[in-house]
């Protein structure tokens, strides 16, 4: 699986659900044998690698936002800032 396959999937589960949390695509990634997309954290835990973050945020930087209180994606809605971030 490329970056640009994996983000493909991260939208399409964006679209069946609403938002997309980091975890579920670690865990999609380990079970399809795709590690080389991941990388582990200071805190020793699997987050998506920059290839990946890099591809996905292609195909989504204007619609999708990272909420980093909760470790999800979601539809960017009117209220958002500016930005890759939601704000609160």
């Amino acid at each position: 699986m490329t970056a640009d396959d994996a983000a493909k999937w991260m939208l399409g589960q964006l679209d069946a659900d609403g938002c997309i949390y980091q975890d579920d695509v670690v865990d999609y990634l380990v079970k399809g044998g795709a590690e080389e997309l991941l990388r582990e954290n200071a805190d020793g835990n699997l987050v998506l690698g920059r290839p990946l973050l890099d591809a996905f945020k292609k195909v989504s930087a204007t619609t999708v936002v990272w909420v980093r209180a909760g470790f999800y994606w979601r539809w960017r809605v009117a209220e958002d800032e500016d930005g890759r971030d939601a704000i609160g």
